[in-house]
């Protein structure tokens, strides 16, 4: 069905005189970028032996904004997700196991508990009605919020059935063995390099 014969579908059948197909996409697509990023981000915290990288440093290791990353973990670390450690070597390294974190702690973190669907309880709004809806019009949840919510729970329970120790598992079987050995020493150098790096001056200071 194309775009203008789908709108006209929902218009004509349902009713949906006040939202278009963009407003429906960005309704449903809550699940941002943020999440991704965030995800690939703590699978390389999985293997303890890559230290404690910094968010500029996993950005940067996968191509993707620093200041976006940053911007992740502060949440993840709030979530007890992850643990921020202080000082020049100072990093984030996982603070639960990660078999105990599930995609949908992660999702939460992020972007906090959103639903899926803003009914906009549009059923309410039919011309016929002359701004005076019945009550069998209004009565109970809306049939298509209803199916909103059902779809809502089993996202989330899938989600939560699956873990960051799951999916790392995924990407280790696929990669070769050499693959996630030069990531580690590439974090670790790093690491090291910050370490080394000599302390920056206060401004003004000579």
């Amino acid at each position: 069905m194309s775009n203008t014969r789908g709108e006209a579908y929902w218009t004509r059948n349902l009713g949906l005189r006040f939202i278009t197909r963009t407003n429906i996409i960005r309704v449903m697509a809550h699940i941002t970028n943020s999440v991704e990023y965030g995800i690939h981000c703590l699978l390389w915290l999985v293997d303890p032996a890559s230290g404690q990288p910094s968010s500029r440093d996993l950005a940067e290791l996968q191509g993707i904004s620093p200041s976006f990353v940053a911007k992740i973990f502060p949440k993840l670390e709030k979530a007890g997700i992850v643990q921020a450690a202080a000082g020049v070597r100072g990093g984030y390294r996982l603070a639960r196991l990660p078999t105990d974190i599930s995609v949908l702690d992660i999702v939460d973190a992020i972007e906090g508990h959103k639903p899926l669907f803003d009914c906009q309880e549009i059923r309410d709004r039919c011309a016929v009605f002359e701004n005076d809806a019945p009550g069998w019009a209004t009565a109970g949840v809306c049939a298509i919020h209803a199916a909103m919510l059902r779809a809502e729970q089993a996202m989330r329970e899938s989600l939560a059935r699956e873990t960051l120790a799951e999916i790392a598992a995924v990407v280790e079987r696929k990669a070769p063995k050499s693959f996630p050995v030069e990531v580690r020493g590439w974090l670790n150098e790093r690491t090291k390099g910050r370490a080394t790096r000599p302390p920056m001056k206060p401004p003004g200071i000579p």
